[in-house]
């Protein structure tokens, strides 16, 4: 994915964010690979996404908070 205002293709906290919010299929499975490859990342995630924890409506953040959570205690 292209990312908005990004000219790398890091997972950055704006990054992913980006994937998250306006990614498709696609870009979510290139996440969860990154993550799965870096466990690190599961810490950027959840940071991101609890930004949004207050907005009932970021079903998107709420479930890649819970995917980082589950996974970080798995690890």
């Amino acid at each position: 994915m292209r990312h908005r205002h990004l000219n790398h293709q890091r997972f950055t906290l704006a990054a992913i964010d980006d994937v998250i919010s306006r990614g498709d299929w696609d870009d979510w499975a290139e996440l969860r690979r990154a993550v799965l490859a870096n466990h690190a990342l599961l810490d950027k995630v959840a940071r991101v996404c609890r930004a949004h924890a207050c907005d009932p409506y970021a079903q998107r953040h709420h479930f890649s908070l819970h995917y980082a959570e589950a996974h970080r205690t798995a690890t």
